[in-house]
């Protein structure tokens, strides 16, 4: 028997992560940006002014937004930031050799809007320096505004905006067809999906196929061959009980007696 759907909105699982955000106006517009489209869950990421959802700034450009910004959550990482969530897309205009698999924003609000098993998190990056490899390379997805090529940089909040509206259209516009792949369990959250990681790579080194001294590039082509999957808990579950058991292979416990 195929499960229940929750039924849980869109508007309802999706939130949007601002990273160090610079400007406090910025972080208004996103939040008045968010809102014209229906959403209201905003959280910011180590934002480099002190108190910047409460900066007259950001209270000028929320132009309305108020609720939304003085609802915005306030976290010191990016794992707090995504807390919850069990799928996460990074939006950045600059493509990376080892970066999850890559998608439009209409791609990616289809998708959010046709699952109601996602709960998700967009994820921005500072206006200069965007985001850092690291935190992208957590992510399922990499989301590529197709933009001018030859001036393809947008404000922060224009990125808002263009994802907030995608994703609202997805909900009230055309539908594409679903497409029935069977049985589906619940998808993991991104710390199960981290643990999992690391539990490998411990494994991988045990047996040699890992050099921790020169690991080149193994483990980010790992992640991103398993962000392609959409993993589910049991399926990380599955992952890290082949790791247990090669550690416990390539380590094994002394035997009691003499």
């Amino acid at each position: 028997m195929m499960p229940q759907k929750s039924s849980i909105p869109l508007f309802n699982r999706l939130r949007f992560v601002l990273v160090e955000t610079s400007r406090p106006g910025n972080i208004g517009a996103a939040a008045r940006a968010m809102k014209t489209m229906g959403f209201s869950e905003l959280v910011l990421v180590n934002p480099r002014i002190p108190d910047a959802a409460r900066h007259e700034e950001a209270i000028a450009f929320a132009s309305g937004a108020q609720d939304v910004l003085s609802a915005a959550v306030v976290v010191g990482s990016i794992d707090e930031a995504c807390a919850n969530c069990n799928f996460s897309a990074a939006v950045s205009a600059r493509l990376r050799e080892f970066s999850p698999p890559v998608i439009t924003p209409h791609g990616l609000a289809a998708r959010l809007a046709g699952e109601d098993g996602l709960t998700a998190a967009l994820i921005f990056g500072n206006e200069r320096f965007g985001l850092p490899n690291e935190i992208v390379e957590k992510c399922n997805m990499l989301i590529n505004i197709p933009a001018n090529p030859e001036y393809s940089s947008l404000n922060l909040a224009q990125a808002v905006q263009v994802l907030a509206y995608e994703c609202r259209m997805a909900v009230f516009g055309d539908m594409p067809v679903e497409t029935d792949i069977g049985f589906q369990g619940e998808l993991a959250a991104m710390a199960q999906i981290d643990g999992m990681y690391t539990h490998l790579e411990q494994a991988l080194t045990a047996i040699d196929f890992l050099d921790p001294d020169n690991p080149k590039k193994l483990m980010p082509r790992l992640k991103r061959l398993f962000s392609r999957t959409q993993l589910e808990t049991e399926e990380v579950n599955i992952l890290r009980g082949i790791a247990k058991q090669i550690l416990q292979k390539c380590n094994p416990r002394p035997k009691d007696g003499n």
